[in-house]
């Protein structure tokens, strides 16, 4: 007996095609690149905005975010469509456990933002739903630059905040093209505005420029001297504006300074304690410029931050109080009052980089640091047993752990 094929009926047929229009029948094969280290670069330094999924096969959560993930980049590729506007790429760390070690990453599943090749500071926290991906996507496409129509704009700009002005004279130049690019980057950091043609005239008597307008009313401007056209002496400028030389650190943004992957120096200080902040910020400043990029310069609130302090035997009643923490263990600078000693405080950050900080955390102080019944302190000589460069601690286990998140959550 020969089976035929019943002919679809109107219903199913008007059923099909409601299907097809709203995109539900055959879902699009979703565009996910995988990386790898002969193409990572290529990729990442091609688009403008790109989101990275570092995964581990292992792991559930990584296993449960693939199809949230893929389903994301679905939806985002409907409404930019332009294959080097926005990516949506993986990496599975076991398979490259050296660009997992490159980008520092440590849990899975971690996703990563990065705009023309840099990776941003700040990745990827927010709820792990199909939505809010996308959301978070089409807040990265908003342009961060505002554009002034009037130079009163300029004046009533919010003092209160980091504000970086561009003046050119057209939108189509190689100049605003740099600016737009490093305004990006630093869309978390600063606000950016921008004047064009005859509004921006007045402020363009040596050509296009950009002007930082520091925080405080008063304060005056500081004008950017290189080439527009150079991406990365432009970026260099306004990273230093934007981001301060000492910054905060809170329960929100604990992991992302534990993961730029360098020690900490902490004051930490009572909120009302501002004095002892404005000396470390001076000290710093006057001390350690060189070594920025090599430790990060922070400041606690001491009453926030108790139980830290507890695993250094301090209360809140001894701040201010300095540490180090090398994410190994907790180093106390020996005295506040020592902090405007010239090369006090250097010296206790290059201890740290030599590892004599180590030693003698394990070991007691180094012998070669005095001779016997003497030692050298701050230029005179003492006879009393000497004092190593920071307090003996327990070993500990915070590390800023304490404010990592809970990463067992999608």
């Amino acid at each position: 007996m020969k089976l035929l094929a019943a002919p679809p009926s109107l219903d199913t047929r008007f059923v099909t095609v409601i299907l097809l229009v709203m995109g539900l029948s055959t879902p699009g094969k979703p565009e996910i690149t995988s990386l790898d280290t002969g193409n990572i670069d290529d990729v990442l330094n091609n688009a403008g905005v790109a989101l990275v999924n570092f995964y581990a096969d292992w792991c559930r959560f990584s296993q449960m975010l693939h199809p949230i993930f893929e389903e994301a980049s679905n939806i985002v590729r409907e409404e930019f469509p332009d294959t080097k506007q926005v990516v949506f790429a993986r990496v599975d760390c076991d398979q490259h456990s050296d660009i997992a070690q490159r980008y520092r990453i440590t849990k899975y599943p971690t996703l990563k933002l990065f705009r023309n090749g840099m990776m941003m500071k700040r990745e990827y926290r927010g709820q792990r739903s199909v939505a809010a991906i996308a959301d978070f996507i089409r807040q990265q496409q908003v342009d961060p630059v505002k554009e002034m129509h009037s130079l009163e704009e300029v004046n009533a700009v919010d003092r209160s905040k980091r504000n970086i002005i561009g003046y050119f004279e057209k939108k189509d130049s190689d100049n605003y093209h740099t600016y737009e690019k490093v305004s990006n980057i630093l869309r978390d950091d600063c606000t950016f505005s921008a004047a064009f043609g005859t509004v921006s005239e007045s402020e363009r008597f040596s050509g296009d420029n950009i002007i930082y307008k520091p925080l405080g009313e008063n304060v005056p401007d500081m004008v950017y001297l290189g080439s527009l056209t150079n991406f990365d002496l432009t970026y260099a400028w306004a990273q230093d504006k934007c981001v301060p030389l000492v910054r905060e650190i809170t329960f929100e943004n604990g992991e992302e300074l534990t993961e730029e992957g360098i020690p900490f120096l902490i004051l930490f200080h009572i909120k009302e304690d501002t004095d002892s902040l404005e000396k470390f910020q001076h000290e710093v400043a006057r001390q350690l410029i060189s070594e920025k990029g090599s430790i990060n310069f922070l400041h606690a609130d001491c009453d926030k931050f108790r139980h830290p302090l507890l695993h250094i035997q301090k209360t809140p009643a001894d701040c201010p109080v300095i540490a180090i923490d090398s994410f190994r263990h907790m180093y106390v600078f020996p005295d506040f009052k020592d902090l405007a000693v010239p090369g006090k405080l250097r010296q206790f950050v290059l201890d740290l980089h030599s590892g004599k900080l180590h030693r003698e955390f394990h070991h007691g102080p180094d012998p070669t640091d005095s001779t016997p019944g003497q030692e050298e302190t701050g230029g005179e000589m003492a006879s009393s047993p000497p004092e190593s460069s920071f307090q003996k601690l327990a070993p500990s286990e915070t590390r800023y752990t304490i404010l990592r998140r809970d990463r067992d959550e999608l």
